[in-house]
């Protein structure tokens, strides 16, 4: 298997299991390192408005196809995120019609996600409508959210006016970050499940169990823990800015991890989130 191996998501449409995620990849690096990275076998990239590199991210996309014939834009999967300071209906499409501008060499954008749920009721819920519309005219091809906990989403999908069920929910995961209750919940309601951080930006690399199922497999802590996300059903989505990194980080399908690996690799009494955490985020009733 390869990055381009993949899920089908709710609207029928498939994703691929490895994204590159290019949070905090300079702005003049990323056109080359998403080009490289297509170049080595990945077929999902993942950027955000607040990222400010949506444009370089589309652009390394577009100069990859131009270069590449035989290869077809649908091959490609591109994810981005309206961020909080867009909520409500009027700012999250004038955020999505920001992206697709940016987007405008690739033509379309095949994912957009609500970055977190940090508003309140009536402005989530405006942007929730304004990407159904989105998604309903075609420039945008799925919807989904980032960050939610399972009170966000209940409240997502107990919407009134819900036509469109969030595709994917993208939330921090990795062994010292488990999540039992929220992973479930997406399960359950037919939403993807995507991990970002899933190397828990390396401040677990010298975890001796970690250590210890690496040797084992004769394998790095970083494929592990890609293997560890794609072995529990989760897109993943490792970001790295090193061009020599982007194969390794591929090199994860052969992995197999036994029940004793994921006992010691997983620690369910730790909570470590790497940076914030919205899914605790308020609901209007709780604040």
């Amino acid at each position: 298997m390869s990055g381009t191996s993949s899920y089908t998501l709710n609207s029928g449409v498939t994703i691929p299991k490895v994204g590159l995620g290019v949070y905090d990849i300079p702005i003049e690096a990323t056109e080359d390192v998403v080009y490289e990275a297509l170049k080595a076998g990945y077929r999902h990239v993942d950027s955000a408005a607040t990222y400010d590199n949506e444009e370089q991210a589309a652009n390394g996309i577009a100069r990859w196809l131009a270069e590449n014939p035989t290869h077809k834009r649908s091959e490609i999967f591109y994810t981005t995120k309206v961020f909080d300071d867009h909520h409500g209906y009027q700012l999250t499409r004038q955020s999505v019609e920001e992206s697709l501008a940016k987007a405008a060499r690739i033509g379309y954008i095949d994912l957009v996600l609500v970055h977190s749920p940090r508003s309140d009721y009536n402005m989530r819920h405006g942007t929730w409508n304004a990407l159904q519309e989105f998604a309903a005219s075609g420039k945008v091809k799925n919807i989904g959210v980032s960050n939610y906990g399972i009170k966000h989403l209940r409240e997502l999908l107990a919407y009134p006016d819900l036509k469109i069920k969030p595709a994917v929910n993208q939330i921090e995961l990795h062994p010292w970050l488990l999540r039992p209750r929220l992973v479930n919940f997406c399960k359950k309601n037919n939403i993807v499940v995507e991990a970002y951080s899933p190397l828990a930006r390396g401040y677990k690399f010298d975890d001796p169990d970690l250590l210890a199922v690496a040797r084992r497999h004769k394998k790095t802590p970083t494929q592990i823990l890609i293997a560890w996300s794609l072995q529990k059903g989760y897109v993943v989505l490792p970001k790295t800015a090193k061009i020599s990194r982007l194969k390794p980080n591929l090199d994860v399908f052969d992995i197999k991890l036994s029940t004793d690996d994921l006992k010691q690799l997983e620690k369910p009494g730790e909570h470590f989130n790497t940076g914030w955490d919205p899914t605790v985020y308020p609901l209007d009733n709780e604040k």
